[in-house]
């Protein structure tokens, strides 16, 4: 592809060679260079990717994308390349060098037209908001994958293109790597994709070049402030904005106060889901309720659509979850029957996941991993009055020492007993990081007991349940590993379940049933 059909539509000034030079490849990663390739040099927070010009024209780079003008490259450039302050040391036969405004805008709108437009060959989804986007783009891809919508899904955990699952280096990744996956997604005959959109992602232009058919907001609340994040609060609500001038559609959770601000002057059309009256998918009359070990939620759905709705996944922020997931779905043509079928059996991995091995007590899976999203986690579970809350978490090495007092005080002051256990250490001693969670015990009247082997403490939490009880393993969700030493070892607590299961007679586990491992 020639530059000149990358550059339509951008502002750039040609500092040497041809606009219609070829282009093979394209990166933003000087190492990944090779011949006829162009090179996005993007200044980064620690490195300055103008740093390796003269490295990638070496390497055969045809084109570089740069915000420094001819003055500003002699630093960059080695003598060899840059005479008298002129280009004549370059070859103009063997690179071409523009310079745009913004390197980061410009490698989205330039990786969408390398890739030929994905994402308007695609259904694409996006979701903002400080809390919910992992649950609520997992619910949203079960909800349409069930009714028959092949749908990709990026993320905070995984990128799943159809084919594999890949592990996410950020929640929004680089543009690049966005629209070459979308690409990806298509040919593997994916139809739709589900992406969290997050406040860097917007700020640093990673979604520049996407077609979004619906964004949706679901809360906002301070986070993310601070050196290299956001300067502040505005800046923070201010970048998420941005997704509803991207998007067709807006679908917004009206119950929160910002939504007005989301929609204030937004191009999209907007749609507005809540327990708010003037919502146009409205909840109402919330029931929790505990069946056979699975807590959950139903309430009457009211407005465009009505109906009672049945959602498998405990707590109220479940409302709010599933009403985003049922808009998309009825936006997208989901029969109402099929939406009401799908969300009484919708799971989303590691986050608030049921392990139905018992008919008398609750067993479930968790990221919460400070004390914020603990507190969270165990006030709502609360509500379900269980005999006993069992809470069961360690705290990650090399990490902050108050995330561990936080995670203990909230455990120690909400749960009826907390098993203290390792997470990821990393290169920290274990044993060090459970006697600091238990500083945070100890300002509370909180009952505990500390197994370093994380094994060994799932398997006392189960062997001693009762009936009644609800029984949390927090902290490591999604996760597959262990972190000890900088080595990752494999481990996963629904296989540290099943092993547990295996191990011991199960006569003895309070009301025990197979159904999980069994289907």
């Amino acid at each position: 592809m020639k530059l000149s059909e990358l550059t339509q539509g951008l502002e750039y000034e040609v500092i040497c060679g041809d606009i219609d030079t070829e282009v093979v490849s394209i990166t933003n990663d000087s190492r990944k260079a090779e011949k006829d390739c162009l090179y996005f040099a993007v200044p980064g927070a620690r490195v300055d990717g103008a740093d390796f010009i003269a490295d990638v024209i070496r390497h055969g780079a045809s084109v570089v994308v740069t915000e420094k003008n001819e003055k500003q490259l002699s630093v960059n450039l080695s003598n060899d390349m840059f005479l008298n302050g002129t280009f004549e040391g370059v070859d103009e036969n063997l690179v071409t060098i523009i310079n745009v405004p913004n390197v980061r805008y410009a490698m989205g709108m330039m990786s969408s037209k390398f890739y030929k437009n994905p994402s308007d060959e695609l259904v694409v989804i996006g979701i903002t908001g400080t809390k919910g986007k992992t649950t609520s783009t997992y619910m949203i891809r079960e909800m349409l994958e069930r009714a028959g919508i092949k749908t990709g899904l990026i993320g905070t955990i995984e990128i799943l293109d159809g084919k594999q699952s890949i592990p996410a280096a950020n929640t929004t990744p680089e543009s690049i790597v966005i629209h070459r996956t979308m690409r990806e997604m298509i040919n593997n005959g994916l139809e739709c994709v589900v992406m969290e959109v997050s406040s860097q992602g917007l700020k640093l232009d990673r979604v520049a070049g996407v077609e979004f058919d619906f964004g949706i907001f679901t809360n906002l609340s301070p986070d993310h402030i601070g050196p290299n994040e956001h300067d502040d609060y505005e800046d923070y609500r201010t970048c998420k904005k941005k997704l509803f001038s991207m998007a067709a559609k807006g679908i917004y959770n009206i119950d929160d106060p910002e939504a007005e601000f989301m929609m204030d002057g937004s191009t999209a059309v907007p749609i507005t889901y809540g327990r708010d009256d003037y919502a146009d998918y409205r909840a109402s009359g919330h029931k929790l309720y505990s069946e056979n070990g699975i807590l959950g939620i139903e309430y009457d759905l009211e407005g465009t659509l009505e109906g009672r709705i049945k959602v498998d996944l405990p707590g109220e922020f479940s409302i709010h979850n599933s009403l985003a997931a049922i808009v998309v779905a009825d936006m997208m043509g989901v029969e109402f029957d099929d939406i009401k079928r799908i969300l009484e059996q919708v799971k989303v991995r590691g986050r608030v996941e049921m392990i139905p091995i018992s008919d008398k007590f609750t067993l479930m899976i968790d990221y919460a991993h400070n004390g914020m999203s603990l507190e969270s986690l165990l006030t709502s579970i609360k509500e379900y009055n269980p005999s006993r809350l069992v809470t069961l978490f360690g705290c990650g090495g090399n990490r902050s020492k108050d995330r561990r007092y936080e995670m203990g005080e909230v455990s120690g002051r909400l749960s009826d007993f907390t098993i203290i256990t390792s997470d990821n250490p990393r290169e920290e001693d274990p044993q060090a990081i459970i006697d600091d969670i238990k500083v945070g015990i100890a300002k509370t009247n909180g009952e505990y007991a500390e197994i370093i082997d994380r094994k060994e403490a799932i398997r006392l939490a189960i062997m001693n349940a009762k009936e009644g009880d609800v029984i949390i393993l927090a902290g490591k969700g999604h996760e597959d590993y262990q972190e000890i030493c900088g080595v990752k070892h494999h481990m996963d607590e629904r296989e540290l379940i099943k092993e547990i299961l295996e191990e011991e007679d199960v006569s003895q586990i309070c009301g025990y049933n197979n159904r999980y491992f069994a289907e």
